[in-house]
């Protein structure tokens, strides 16, 4: 039985959204609207944890000819300076994944000046332009709520995926819950748009072979599910298991 979530998979998947004849594009670009073509793959990576898997997605992706974005929280376990740098280097955009609203228990004003200092952390490293909430499933906090009372744009950001995109015509996957589009699981990535069933990588990369996929599509990864060497998938596995039953239940019970 093939594993899914593997790089193998992922370059497979990647391999083919290029035949298919899509662009393999960073989000900002197409916000931008630097994308000509009209069949755009916005590659886009929440960097939860384990950033150097994020390193390897980065090459792959480089290698393709291809182009991302990869958001970054501000805790230790994302916010690695010599991983950020070499997605950097690569080309790759860098964005900021807050949490600041959750950081902060709720203090919006705490919270947005936390917001600011971050958000130039990480301007030493890449020119941020775009940036995505982390979901906190474990908190109260909805990190998007920070925008009811500050605006982003004031800050040179041009685009919040969630706020920014037309889902209507942008299909959007996610790898959430280590399920495509695992809605059960997901407390907070959830948008109201285009809908597939994707049962698996087999099963997306199967879909776009067919060309029933929109002709724009946003897909979501987070590169600490992404492994080939059997151990870390096994890790990741039983991790993500583990933390699916909990957020299955803080679903039920909102």
């Amino acid at each position: 039985m093939e594993r899914d979530f593997t790089l193998k998979i992922y370059t497979e998947l990647l391999e083919t959204a290029l035949r298919k004849g899509y662009t393999l594009s960073a989000y900002e670009n197409f916000v931008r609207g630097e994308i000509t073509n009209s069949k755009v793959y916005i590659l886009r990576h929440d960097v939860d944890d384990l950033p150097y898997n994020s390193v390897r997605t980065a090459e792959i992706e480089k290698s393709l000819g291809g182009r991302g974005v990869y958001y970054f929280r501000i805790v230790k376990q994302s916010n690695v300076p010599d991983a950020i740098e070499k997605i950097a280097a690569m080309g790759h955009e860098i964005g900021y994944h807050y949490e600041d609203l959750a950081l902060c228990h709720g203090n919006y004003e705490k919270a947005y000046e936390q917001f600011l200092s971050n958000l130039e952390y990480f301007r030493k490293y890449y020119p941020v332009k775009t940036i995505c909430m982390h979901g906190s499933p474990m908190s109260k906090w909805d990190n998007r709520k920070i925008w009811d009372k500050y605006d982003y744009k004031s800050s040179n950001i041009i685009a919040e995926p969630y706020f920014d995109t037309d889902f209507n015509k942008m299909f959007y996957i996610t790898d959430t819950s280590r399920h495509w589009n695992g809605s059960s699981y997901s407390i907070r990535d959830k948008v109201d748009g285009l809908q597939a069933n994707i049962s698996s990588t087999r099963n997306l990369i199967d879909q776009l072979k067919s060309g029933m996929l929109s002709n724009q599509i946003m897909m979501n990864i987070h590169p600490q599910r992404w492994h080939d060497n059997i151990a870390g998938w096994g890790k990741e596995l039983i991790l993500q298991s583990t933390k699916n039953v909990v957020k299955k239940m803080i679903s039920t019970n909102k």
